[in-house]
C-alpha cells in the first residue's frame, strides 16, 4: 500500500465529472482502495474521492465515527459507519430539507466553509465485490456522502456555499466560528 499524494483545488481531476468503474473487482481497483484507504487514515479525514488521489473513477470511501455520529436520539441513518466503498454511487434527496454546517476538504487544506446539504438522502452504489448497496442517510453521515459524491462531479463545496462571508481558513476559527445565517421559516 501506500499513501498518495491529493490533488488540490484547482487541479484539473478535480474539475471534471469522473468515469464509470466497468469493473469494482479488479486488481486495480482494490488496491486503489487500499491506497486511498491508507491516504485517508495518515491524512485525518473521514472521507476520499478517487478523483482527489488523481484517479478520475467514480469511487469514494468514507466513515462516520462515533464522536461525530448524532446523538442516540438522533435518525438511525446517523449513527457511526465504518470504513465504506461506495463504486458508482447515486444520491437522491428524500425531502427538500437542508442544513448547513461546516465542512472541510482534504484538497482545500486549511479552509473551512458553512455549506448546505440536503439533511435526509438515499445513497446507492456498489461495493468492491460488485455486491449493490443502498441505504438511508442523515445528518453527518449524509454530508460526508455528499461531499465526496460532489468530488466525482467535479464539485468542491465552496461551490455549494450560499454565503462565500463564511468561507474562511480553519485556523482563525479558534477566534470563534461565525453564527450561520438564519433558516428559512
Amino acid at each position: 500500500m501506500a499513501i498518495l499524494k491529493i490533488a488540490r483545488m484547482g487541479h484539473p481531476v478535480l474539475r471534471h465529472r469522473a468515469e464509470e468503474v466497468a469493473d469494482p473487482t479488479v486488481p486495480t481497483v482494490r488496491r486503489l482502495v487500499a491506497d486511498m484507504g491508507e491516504t485517508l487514515a495518515d491524512a485525518g479525514g473521514v472521507g476520499l474521492a478517487a478523483p482527489q488521489v488523481h484517479a478520475p473513477l467514480r469511487l469514494v470511501i468514507f466513515s462516520v465515527p462515533p464522536a461525530r455520529a448524532g446523538s442516540p436520539e438522533a435518525d438511525a441513518e446517523d449513527g457511526p459507519v465504518p470504513a465504506t466503498v461506495l463504486i458508482n454511487p447515486m444520491i437522491e434527496a428524500i425531502d427538500e430539507a437542508r442544513e448547513t454546517d461546516w465542512e472541510s476538504c482534504l484538497s482545500l487544506p486549511g479552509l473551512s466553509g458553512a455549506v448546505p446539504r440536503y439533511r435526509r438522502i438515499r445513497y446507492a452504489g456498489l461495493d468492491l465485490s460488485g455486491a449493490a448497496i443502498e441505504r438511508i442517510a442523515a445528518g453527518f453521515h449524509a454530508r460526508v456522502v455528499q461531499h465526496e459524491v460532489d468530488h466525482l462531479d467535479g464539485v468542491l463545496f465552496p461551490m455549494r456555499m450560499t454565503d462565500l462571508s463564511l468561507l474562511m481558513f480553519t485556523e482563525e476559527m479558534r477566534h470563534g466560528r461565525p453564527e450561520m445565517p438564519p433558516r428559512p421559516a
